[in-house]
Parts: C-alpha cells; sequence; structure tokens
C-alpha cells in the first residue's frame, strides 16, 4: 500500500466533474493518496466548496468554474497550473430510446456529450499532461442499442478514442477510460426517489453480484489506471459482471 500511495503522492490530479459523483469519489481517493487537487465543476461555488473541504481535511486543493469542452477556458486554467500528472474527465450524459424510438436531436447530444465533448477536452489536456501521466475519459456500459442508443454510440466512440489517443501520445502519457453501469449518484437528482428504486431493483435483479455498485468503487478503477504504468489503450468495465449476461 506505501507502493500505492507513493504513485500519488505529490502528483497534480485534474478531475473534471470533480465536485459530485464519481469525480467527487476520486477526488477523495486521489487525496487519500497525497495527490494535490484541481477540481473542476460547472458551478464555481460548488467547486470552491468542495476544495475547500479538502484543504479543511489536510489536502491541497482548488477549485474552478468553468466549462471544460471551452477550449479557451481549461487552456488558461492549465497555463496556469501544469504540468498535470493525471486527468480524469467525466464529462458525458445519459438517455434513453431506441434509434427508432428517441427523436434525433437526443441521439445527436448523447453522441456529442460523450464522444466529441471528450476528444476536445483531450486534444487540450495533451500540451499539458507531465512525462508518464495519464488521461482517463468516462464511458459507459448496462445499455443497449435499442433502448439506448446514441449513448451506447458515444460509449463505444470513447473506447475507439483512448485506443486512437493511447498510440499517439505513448510513450509520453497512458490513456484509459472507464465504464461503470447504472450506479446511484447525482447524475440521477431529478429523477424521482420512487423511480430510482425501482431502476435499482431492476439492475440488481440482472447484475450477477445481485447488488448495484457503490460510486467509491467505481472511483478506485480511476485510481488503478492512475497507479499502473503498464496499462493504456483499455477501456475497464465495472458493471459487477452486468455485460457477461445482457
Amino acid at each position: 500500500m506505501a507502493e500505492d500511495r507513493a504513485a500519488l503522492e505529490g502528483k497534480t490530479v485534474l478531475v473534471i466533474g470533480g465536485s459530485s459523483g464519481f469525480g467527487l469519489e476520486v477526488a477523495r481517493l486521489a487525496q487519500a493518496h497525497g495527490a494535490r487537487l484541481l477540481i473542476v465543476g460547472r458551478d464555481l461555488e460548488k467547486a470552491a466548496r468542495v476544495a475547500e473541504g479538502f484543504r479543511m481535511a489536510g489536502g491541497s486543493a482548488q477549485g474552478f468554474g468553468l466549462d471544460a469542452t471551452d477550449a479557451a477556458a481549461l487552456s488558461g486554467l492549465l497555463e496556469g497550473e501544469s504540468p498535470v500528472d493525471h486527468a480524469v474527465s467525466m464529462v458525458g450524459g445519459a438517455m434513453g430510446g431506441g434509434f427508432l424510438g428517441a427523436d434525433l436531436a437526443t441521439i445527436r447530444q448523447a453522441i456529442e456529450e460523450k464522444f466529441f465533448a471528450n476528444l476536445g477536452i483531450a486534444r487540450t489536456l495533451a500540451p499539458f499532461l507531465a512525462e508518464n501521466g495519464s488521461l482517463i475519459l468516462t464511458a459507459g456500459s448496462g445499455g443497449r442499442p435499442d433502448n439506448a442508443s446514441g449513448a451506447i454510440v458515444g460509449n463505444e466512440a470513447i473506447g475507439t478514442l483512448v485506443r486512437g489517443l493511447a498510440v499517439e501520445l505513448a510513450p509520453r502519457v497512458r490513456v484509459n477510460a472507464v465504464a461503470p453501469t447504472w450506479t446511484p449518484t447525482p447524475l440521477w437528482r431529478n429523477v424521482a426517489a420512487p423511480d430510482i428504486e425501482q431502476t435499482r431493483a431492476r439492475f440488481t435483479e440482472q447484475i450477477p453480484l445481485r447488488r448495484t455498485g457503490e460510486p467509491v468503487e467505481v472511483a478506485q478503477a480511476y485510481l488503478f489506471l492512475m497507479q499502473c504504468g503498464f496499462i493504456t489503450g483499455q477501456t475497464v468495465v465495472v458493471d459487477g459482471g452486468l455485460s457477461l449476461v445482457t
């Protein structure tokens, strides 16, 4: 465990979407391993509040409010904070509906939010990433093309993106992705509680481990990808075995 901590001790970790959900858990784990945190969220007040909490706990953290898909804004932040040792992007949404059931604009938006947003972020981040650093994107698993069409295309495109970037940025930087299945996080804050519980029950029935995951369990995959220096171009699926039976 001491060697694991040493891998992140004093390193700068940028978490885009680090003020809630998976991103917040990644930040907590990285901070526990001695990393210096850069927390980015759209809401400056929230990001600053989260960073202050980390500082009060004895860590080093700064919070920034910006749209990470705005290349000029993200570059402006990085020019003052680089090099970044490890960057994590939680950017991407969810959607329901098949190729015929969902409207075209919704499908396009899902692909835009998954693939093109992260492509832009990666292009902006690349010059600011440190030697032997890493970039970790977020895909997803658990849906099917007939009920989550645009999201599935976007998730598969993230896998393609990390395979390409891993070669283009090697050997200086490693690039990977994490693909969680449905997990109760603030992403679903606008969904009624009974609907959340119904979704949880449905996934619990389908997942071989007979439960849904915890956000911290998903976050552990991001930490593994930061710490393991001999893995690149991979998408790590964190779904309790759901992909084995669907």
